[in-house]
This record gives C-alpha cells, sequence and structure tokens, in this order.
C-alpha cells in the first residue's frame, strides 16, 4: 500500500467484550507525533480507558478511520470483521495469540497483511521496553491479590489488638514468572507471609529478592526463553503429590503456570484444594488455557468444599488506564524500531527483534 510522506499510524476501538484497553495514549502519542508519524484514532477507542476523544485530539491525533493506514495498532487479536477492513500491505501490531492453533494468522496472511505479534517479541535485553507480556503480566499479578484478599474470609497481616493477635495469611505462589514475582511483592506489602513455587529452580533467588520463602519440591523443568518446559508424567505425579500437603497449609494459592501454545498444568488437584482451610482462596490466572487448578471453570468464581476458586480472564482489562500506558509504551518503542533514518516505516528483517515479532510478511518483500 502507498503510504503519505508521514507515516500514518491507527488505533482501533477494541471490539472483543470485556477489554478495556486501547494500544496508544495520548502522552505516548504526542511523542511519536515528534518522531515524524502522524496518530488516527478511532472515535470512542478510549472510552473504556477514562480517555475521552478530546484527550486525543488535544496530543495531536486525528479521530477517524484507522484502518487504512500504514500500521494499525491493537490490542486484542483481530476478528474476521476487523480483518476484512485491513487492506493488502498494512501493517498490524497486536496481541495476536500466535502459537495457539487457534488463532486469525491463516486470514491476516491470505489478506496480505505483515503482522507482528507482541507475544513473539524475543525474550532478550533489547527487547525489554517492547516485552508486552511482562507490562500486562505485572498488572495481572497485583490485580490477582486483591482479588485473592477480597474473596480471602481472612485478613492478609498479622493485627494485634486489644481482642489479641490475629496471624498473618500465607499466601502461596504457584509459577513465578513476572506475574507471580508481582503477585509475591504485593501479597507482602499487604502483610502476608509468602511463599513461591516454580519448577524452573534459578528463579529462587527472584523469590527471595521479594521477600519470599522458596518451596523447594525437588523437580527441576527449565525450558527454552524463560519458560519452563513441559514435565513428564511421572514428575507431574511427584509435584503433584508435594505440592498438595503445601498447599493444605495456604489460606491463599494464586497460579500463573503457562506453557504457550498448550493447556495449561494442573498443579492444584481436586485433592490439593480439598486439603485448605475453609474460607481459602485460589485465583488460577491460567484459565484462558484451561487453568492451574482441576477445579477451575475458566471466567467463573465457584465454591467447592468451602474453597473459593477465582479464574478471573484478562485481568489487565480490569485496570485499563495504568495497562494500556504501560502497552502504549511497548508498542512505541517496537514503532521506532521500525523507523529507517528517513523517519519511513521500513522494517530491518536482519533485526532479531522484528524477524521474530513479525509472524506474516511477503517474503520478496
Amino acid at each position: 500500500m502507498v503510504s503519505a510522506q508521514r507515516p500514518r499510524i491507527g488505533v482501533v476501538r477494541e471490539t472483543v467484550p470485556g477489554e478495556r484497553r486501547v494500544a496508544l495514549v495520548p502522552k505516548v502519542i504526542t511523542q511519536l507525533i515528534g518522531k515524524g508519524l502522524d496518530i488516527v484514532v478511532e472515535s470512542g477507542a478510549g472510552e473504556a480507558a477514562l480517555l475521552p476523544d478530546s484527550a486525543f485530539e488535544a496530543a495531536g491525533a486525528v479521530i477517524g478511520n484507522p484502518w487504512d493506514c500504514d500500521v494499525v495498532v491493537k490490542v486484542a487479536e483481530p476478528s474476521s470483521k476487523e480483518i476484512a477492513k485491513l487492506a493488502a500491505g498494512t501493517r498490524l501490531i497486536g496481541f495476536l495469540n500466535p502459537r495457539s492453533q487457534e488463532n486469525q494468522i491463516g486470514e491476516l496472511k491470505a489478506k496480505g497483511v505483515e503482522a507482528y505479534a507482541m507475544e513473539a517479541i524475543p525474550r532478550i535485553s533489547r527487547a525489554q521496553v517492547m516485552d508486552a507480556l511482562s507490562s500486562q503480566n505485572n498488572v495481572a499479578g497485583y490485580k490477582a491479590v486483591l482479588v485473592a484478599a477480597d474473596q480471602l474470609t481472612r485478613f492478609f497481616p498479622m493485627l494485634t489488638t486489644a481482642a489479641g493477635t490475629v496471624k498473618p495469611a500465607t499466601v502461596m505462589v504457584l509459577g513465578v514468572g513476572v506475574s507471580g514475582l508481582q503477585a509475591l511483592a504485593t501479597a507482602r506489602r499487604l502483610g502476608a507471609r509468602t511463599i513461591g513455587y516454580d519448577v524452573r529452580p534459578e528463579v529462587a533467588e527472584q523469590v527471595k529478592s521479594v521477600g519470599a520463602k522458596w518451596l523447594d519440591l525437588g523437580i527441576e523443568a527449565a525450558g527454552e526463553g524463560g519458560y519452563a518446559r513441559e514435565l513428564t508424567d511421572e514428575e507431574k505425579a511427584l509435584q503433584q503429590e508435594r505440592l498438595a500437603a503445601a498447599i493444605g497449609d495456604a489460606d491463599a494459592v494464586i497460579t500463573t503456570a503457562l506453557v504457550p501454545g498448550r493447556r495449561a498444568p494442573i498443579l492444584v488437584t481436586a485433592d490439593a484444594a480439598s486439603r485448605m482451610k475453609p474460607g481459602s482462596v485460589i485465583v488460577d490466572l491460567a484459565g484462558e488455557t484451561g487453568g492451574n487448578c482441576e477445579l477451575t471453570e475458566p471466567g467463573e468464581t465457584v465454591v467447592k468444599n468451602s474453597v473459593t476458586i477465582c479464574s478471573p480472564l484478562n485481568l489487565p482489562a480490569t485496570m485499563p488506564e495504568h495497562s494500556s500506558e504501560l502497552y502504549a509504551k511497548n508498542i512505541q518503542a517496537l514503532l521506532e524500531l521500525m523507523l529507517n533514518d528517513e523517519g519511513a516505516i521500513a522494517p530491518d528483517f536482519e533485526d532479531e527483534i522484528l524477524a521474530g515479532a513479525c509472524v506474516t510478511r511477503d517474503k520478496e518483500a
């Protein structure tokens, strides 16, 4: 597609139910305009994030049709209806779910769209500023603790009162990536006793660095790209047996374990959940891929054997102001990497970040 002299970036309104984030925020838009880009925002794109059209206009953006721009940026994976609005040669940036068998990558490729998946950005030091998975997982980990504290029938902190002393709650986090570490840090700030577990032993020091105790079950499963490898059946059985005993002593359990492109591993069996005290809480952040708890009902809050099991989906969307701001900075960094010395959008696929993030393109272009 033929670009204008100044590259045009389109910001669309999200259509997925419950998605309140917007791909760019006014502060970042002002900075991008200063880099020689024109920004077109779809009317109402920021409403759910409490950003009116007037805020975007004040930042220098134009309210109009974003779908015919050189680059279209969004948050959630596009629907078939949205893909139909894209012209061949358009560049699309967003969460595109590339590792799932149920995604729109095939449709985007057939349409001739050059698509960049935020999930596919290599996890290297130079790409940290573009790491949208980490920025959004930070939000999810924080909010998961608030969900647990809200549902728990007991205090998080130790309280000393005239009527006696209340001991602190024990919060266990299973799966200590970005969201898990944020959950541990947040729970500790609320006064809970915190314990972290992961099959990757190298994260033990990170767990201890946020003041939590490391739970060592003697099972190691370090994998590539910062993710854990899938456990063998024998390792899974041993893990579940040892975890069940530890889970029974926790007041709240937060699970965050995901294996890209596969069903989430079961960490909390029905037996383990039944060992928890009545009134305890499990917050399962892996509900979108089946859940880490055997009793999880994705997207629902249920009570089983007097234990509350919450499986909120898309927690970052429940805090749209800060999650949008963080995501917009990720998008900004990626866009700036695509610019050449003349200020045109011209991705250099010799760059491992751009080559890794791009999931559909014309190899001859």
